[in-house]
């Protein structure tokens, strides 16, 4: 097992094997084909409408989350996309027991062990993608600290949040060579 971030704790972000991810969530049937029919419009403003009476009736289901997130990041809606990247870590940090601010996020505070190894994979990803948006607003100091709490986390890179944090130092110090 890779440790990452609590020393000696042996703790892998890849094992989830007994756990529900967040697409095994039950989900009512009616929810799942609301939120198949979005995907099949997604060129059509009524998609968004979908999702948004999904949400509505489900605020904090993941798979609604993640749906609405992957509509707002490719229809390049950034704003909306953090807006949902930021509740998907309010609504994951509730149910491993964490109502603190991602900056105060630690995997002990995240109570992270096995047993709930899907989730704190969730959270982190959340906070990988709201890093990697804030980076594509502008918002670079933001960015670069929720990647590198995730890295904090992440201490074996099993979430790629390293090789983001490195595509910017990168351009960053060719920017300041030329």
């Amino acid at each position: 097992m890779a440790s990452v971030g609590i020393k000696g704790a042996g703790i892998d972000l890849m094992e989830m094997s007994d756990h529900d991810l967040y697409f095994d969530q039950p989900l009512p049937e009616s929810m799942k084909k609301l939120i198949e029919q979005a995907a099949s419009l997604y060129h059509r403003p009524e998609s968004e409408f979908m999702l948004l009476g999904a949400y509505m009736i489900q605020p904090h289901h993941p798979v609604v989350h993640v749906a609405l997130y992957r509509y707002y990041y490719y229809k390049h809606r950034l704003a909306e996309a953090l807006m949902i990247a930021e509740r998907t870590l309010e609504d994951s940090g509730i149910s491993l027991g964490f109502l603190g601010h991602w900056s105060e996020a630690t995997l002990a505070r995240l109570k992270a062990s096995e047993s709930n190894m899907a989730m704190v994979r969730y959270y982190l990803l959340a906070l990988k993608g709201s890093g990697f948006i804030c980076l594509r607003m502008g918002r670079r100091d933001e960015g670069l600290m929720r990647l590198k709490k995730v890295i904090e986390m992440d201490s074996e890179d099993r979430l790629g949040a390293r090789a983001i944090l490195k595509v910017v130092e990168n351009a960053e110090a060719e920017a300041c060579e030329a």
